[in-house]
């Protein structure tokens, strides 16, 4: 009738059930060990009570019915809460106010909804411009700005819902980023080029930025702009009849707009940029070309040239403004034939007379380009030949859109005017004047009769020395196109990938092939044009201003040296004596020379060294200093074959001689050493005085002034003196006097006639003497070693047995083998020595027997190791 025990069925419940009164049967249900909610929040079991009926088997219990327990495990809050993340980072864009910048998020270990759940989040750090939401959401509260700050770290703290904090703060990195602007990035304004360094790239590490935008294509214009240096680009700024011979024009063009000079007046006149030959009109200047200077009757082909700088025409209505006319001198205002700009058209005007045919015919040809007004320098050549007229510009040609037909010009006898730069007015009736003025600039205007040019000479006459370029065509890649003006200073570029066109962009270079190139700035305009996918709003990419700044080149010193004085027999004047024999001409340039350590720098005197260069002339001078040459008894003269093969050309007057043209200074040399002075008529004179100066770049750079003073020596020392200028004067002997620093014997600088006479005789006197005493030493030394020169030259070797000693049997004899070819180099000097002095022809079979006995004797009583020598064996 007791309760003895209660049972629980279940897996390895942490319970016990014990009796507490068996009569009663009330029972306690306690827990075995701790319970823990985190590793299981509630229990439910089966639990049973049994009497005392239990035998000692145990198996007579009587049991009660089953009772499910159902047991829930009230949580602590233990735990505190803990962030996800170590550290939070997000990039933020300045300028924006966002509803959530990123989201920090703890967690907590305990079991109750009450304890692990994340009430609430608290930004630590004070005076931050951020604050979070209870889901942990952080926001800013202002704009933030790149400039600033860049970068804010914050720390986070979380609490449950029991106020529990966590135990470590988080720390949140905001990373404030700048507007994203799409445009080029990594370049350089200033570009600087140092003249020879070849071809520098201008962005080598540029890249584009379109904001994540959706790019279809990107096309990219580079444009170098030389549009304010010498004629538009870069180029050699020679005379326009040198850069013709170097271009391989044919001969006969007249040059219009020549520098100023004695012969060539009639640009003394105009405004002028001295740099290039440039001449600038204003709408108030206009030139007559004298008579003589253009025949008068061109014939159906001839070729107009020039380089011409226009913008639109000044006024409302646009008057014709000349570049180039032919009309009456007087009584009429007939215009024979004119290049002129009207409305930014180029028209050539070109009428026939009636006596060569009484027809309609063409005579006005009109073109219409936009760069006849864009304030730039092109070329322009008129190719003339009748009836087909063609303008080649840059070196494209051009067709005329419009062919207007006219008669010809009624016959009469009026002398016609050639003009530039405006159109002359003869028939006006109050008085002849100028008219329709041109507005702009002109160079090298040349008119070439009876000759048309070929585009071959036409391109390289316009050719550029600087520009654009590519290092290598193949790296460009496949998705870009590419296209290169004729001047090479615009490249377009079109891509679909950005990286391709950032790769391209790279290698593209600018080149300047001038070895005196003109220095300063050179603009480069990078403009480009995105294409983007869909109907989005598409990007616009700023464009790149920015400059190549090109040094000054060192400048050449171009030094002239040389014979500067001689005297001559007046005879030799008659036959003509050649002038500058020995005439030299070295360019120098001073580099500055970097030290190799500190140690040296710390030195002074170190700072330039000079360096030898090659580069070309365009002319040299020799001018004649004091009264000009007498036509009737005195000339200068060259044998025209001398200028064969060479870019040069010759002038004479009484002034002196020019030699002109773009050659290499070996070439200078060549001719003027063949310039000879002749005087027929020496009675009257007694010295002549010349200058030479050479130049290159048209005057841009000049040689010094070389002063060469002549002597002609009368009758009373003209026999001797001739003997002695001819050995002076001859070629081998110049040779060996003359010195690259131009030093020059004394001989030359003899003035007085009879100084230079006793002191020729003395060193004559000297001379003569040494070389006889030479000859006897010579003949003293052959006879002392003759007897070795017949029996051991022949024979042996000669030996250096210093530290050798060699035994040879006396008594055995041996036949002379041929002579070897490893003889002593004192017996090859004495050999010599007997050819100088014409002493050794066959004085070996001469010699008699007497001598060769005391050599013999001589050689006996030497000492025992030169005995030795002599009758060595030859030795391998």
């Amino acid at each position: 009738g007791e309760i003895c025990a209660f049972k629980i069925h279940g897996q390895e419940m942490p319970f016990e059930a014990v009796v507490l009164n068996k009569t009663s049967g009330e029972g306690r249900l306690r827990a075995k060990r701790p319970i823990d909610c985190e590793l299981q929040k509630e229990y439910t079991f089966i639990i049973q009570a049994y009497d005392c009926g239990s035998g000692p088997g145990g198996t007579n219990w009587k049991k009660s019915h089953k009772a499910v327990v159902h047991i829930q495990v009230k949580d602590v809050n233990e735990f505190s809460p803990a962030f996800k993340e170590s550290v939070y980072k997000t990039t933020v864009t300045e300028g924006k106010i966002y509803d959530s910048i990123l989201q920090v998020e703890a967690i907590d270990e305990d079991c109750s909804p009450q304890y692990s759940q994340i009430c609430n989040y608290e930004i630590v750090t004070t005076d931050v411009p951020f604050a979070i939401d209870r889901n942990g959401n952080i926001r800013n509260t202002e704009k933030l700005n790149y400039d600033k700050q860049q970068q804010y770290e914050i720390m986070v703290t979380a609490f449950d819902c029991g106020q529990k904090h966590a135990t470590e703060d988080v720390l949140v990195r905001v990373n404030v980023k700048p507007v994203c602007k799409p445009g080029w990035q990594d370049w350089n304004k200033r570009i600087e080029y140092k003249p020879g360094s070849g071809s520098k790239p201008l962005f080598p590490s540029i890249r584009l930025e379109t904001c994540d935008g959706p790019v279809s294509s990107i096309h990219t214009t580079i444009e170098l702009q030389t549009n304010y240096i010498g004629k538009g680009c870069d180029r050699e700024t020679y005379s326009e009849k040198s850069l013709q011979k170097l271009c391989g024009a044919s001969s006969g063009a007249i040059d219009l707009l020549p520098s100023p000079s004695a012969t060539t007046n009639w640009t003394a006149g105009l405004l002028m940029d001295n740099n290039d030959m440039i001449f600038k009109f204003d709408g108030k200047q206009g030139a007559k070309i004298p008579d003589g200077i253009v025949p008068k009757n061109l014939t159906d082909q001839f070729t107009i040239t020039l380089w011409m700088k226009h913008g639109p025409s000044p006024g409302l209505r646009a008057e014709k403004e000349t570049i180039l006319c032919n009309s009456d001198k007087t009584e009429m205002n007939r215009h024979h034939y004119a290049l002129y700009v009207h409305n930014c058209r180029l028209v050539f005007l070109l009428r026939k007379d009636f006596d060569q045919a009484d027809t309609f015919r063409p005579a006005e040809f009109h073109w219409k380009l936009d760069q006849i007004c864009d304030k730039e320098w092109h070329y322009y050549v008129v190719n003339v030949e009748f009836p087909v007229v063609t303008l080649y510009m840059d070196g494209t040609t051009y067709e005329p859109y419009l062919v207007t037909n006219d008669w010809p010009i009624h016959p009469s006898h009026i002398a016609m005017q050639l003009t530039v730069g405006a159109c002359w007015q003869g028939g006006e009736v109050t008085k002849p004047r100028f008219a329709q003025y041109f507005h702009g600039s002109l160079a090298s205007l040349t008119i070439r009769p009876g000759k048309i040019e070929s585009q071959k000479v036409i391109s390289c006459l316009q050719a550029c020395k600087e520009g654009l370029d590519i290092n290598s065509l193949e790296s460009l890649g496949q998705g870009i196109k590419y296209h290169f003006n004729p001047s090479q200073s615009v490249l377009v570029m079109e891509g679909d990938d950005i990286e391709n066109i950032n790769q391209a962009l790279r290698k593209v270079s600018y080149i300047n092939s001038r070895q005196f190139p003109t220095a300063g700035i050179r603009r480069l305009k990078v403009s480009s044009k995105v294409q983007c996918f869909g109907e989005d709003v598409c990007i616009s990419i700023p464009d790149i201003d920015a400059y190549v700044m090109v040094f000054q080149a060192n400048e050449p010193k171009i030094t002239i040296s040389g014979m500067d004085h001689f005297a001559r027999p007046a005879e030799q004047f008659e036959r003509g004596v050649i002038l500058l024999p020995d005439i030299r001409i070295v360019s120098t340039v001073t580099k500055t020379e970097h030290p190799v350590d500190s140690k040296e720098h710390d030195r002074a005197n170190k700072p330039v060294v000079l360096e030898e260069t090659l580069h070309n002339l365009d002319f040299c001078d020799i001018l004649v200093i004091g009264a000009e040459l007498d036509p009737e008894q005195e000339c200068l003269e060259l044998d025209h074959v001398e200028l064969q093969g060479k870019h040069l050309d010759a002038t004479n007057s009484t002034a002196g001689y020019s030699i002109y043209g773009v050659d290499t200074m070996h070439n200078y040399e060549q001719v003027l050493r063949q310039i000879r002075y002749r005087n027929w008529y020496t009675s009257a004179t007694f010295d002549r005085k010349f200058r030479v100066k050479c130049s290159e770049l048209n005057g841009r750079y000049t040689s010094n002034e070389f002063n060469l003073e002549v002597n002609i020596l009368h009758s009373s020392n003209s026999n001797f003196m001739d003997h002695v200028n001819h050995m002076i004067v001859e070629p081998q002997f110049l040779q060996s006097v003359h010195h690259p620093e131009g030093s020059i014997s004394a001989v030359h600088n003899s003035v007085v006639p009879s100084v230079a006479t006793i002191v020729i005789v003395i060193c004559v006197s000297i001379l003569i003497f040494i070389i006889t005493l030479g000859v006897y030493r010579i003949r003293t030394a052959h006879q002392h070693s003759s007897g070795d020169n017949e029996g051991s030259k022949e024979n042996e070797m000669d030996w250096d047995d210093s530290a050798l000693t060699i035994t040879v049997n006396p008594m055995e004899k041996y036949e002379k083998p041929h002579q070897t070819e490893e003889e002593s180099e004192e017996e090859d000097i004495e050999d010599e020595e007997e050819d100088t002095t014409s002493a050794e022809s066959d004085e070996s079979e001469e010699e008699d027997e007497e001598e060769e006995e005391e050599e013999e004797v001589m050689v006996q009583k030497g000492d025992k190791q030169n005995a030795t020598r002599q009758e060595q064996l030859e030795w391998d």
